[in-house]
């Protein structure tokens, strides 16, 4: 499998992580039953469209799914704050939306939407193999989650932009469906 180059070396030894590539989990507050991300899926594209014009990074792997949302990111080499990207991204959406969900007390006093998980997971990826099961973990987890019965059949996701770039064979992860006939 064909991976995407990176200067790991370089950016681990400036100890700074100015243009490291991170992963990230992110979450909705209400995870049960929620499809809220996908229901608004260009709502989130239109806000990560704006975040990247004036604050850049490549998006070297990312899936949203109902709930929640994996990516891995790189920022540009004179920039290490991946925090504002996240927090410009929820709020942006969250403005978008209309304002139906339900507000704790806490978040009604802090003038907070109940869209959001506060926190999200980071991770700083050390190298090209920390690198490949992150990306592989991205493009998998519809399948994971047993949205869909292969990898190419999820359509929230840079996976198809992959397989076009010659990285993952269309069938990656193969078919579910057939798996389950042979067993």
């Amino acid at each position: 499998m064909q991976t995407v180059g990176l200067n790991i070396d370089a950016k681990l030894s400036s100890g700074f992580f100015a243009g490291g590539t991170w992963f990230f989990t992110v979450n909705l507050l209400q995870r049960r039953g929620n499809d809220l991300l996908v229901r608004e899926i260009e709502t989130l594209r239109h806000v990560v469209w704006q975040v990247r014009k004036r604050h850049p990074f490549t998006i070297d792997a990312w899936v949203v799914l109902p709930e929640h949302l994996h990516a891995v990111l790189t920022l540009p080499p004179d920039d290490a704050d991946f925090s504002l990207r996240w927090r410009l991204i929820k709020s942006g959406f969250s403005r978008a939306l209309p304002k139906t969900e339900h507000l704790s007390v806490v978040r009604q006093k802090t003038g907070e939407r109940g869209i959001w998980q506060r926190h999200y997971w980071e991770h700083l990826i050390r190298d090209e193999l920390d690198y490949q099961r992150h990306v592989d973990y991205v493009h998998v987890n519809p399948l994971k989650h047993g949205l869909v019965k292969q990898v190419s059949d999820w359509p929230y996701s840079t996976f198809h932009r992959a397989v076009a770039a010659g990285i993952y064979p269309a069938d990656w992860c193969g078919d579910m469906t057939a798996e389950a006939a042979d067993d």
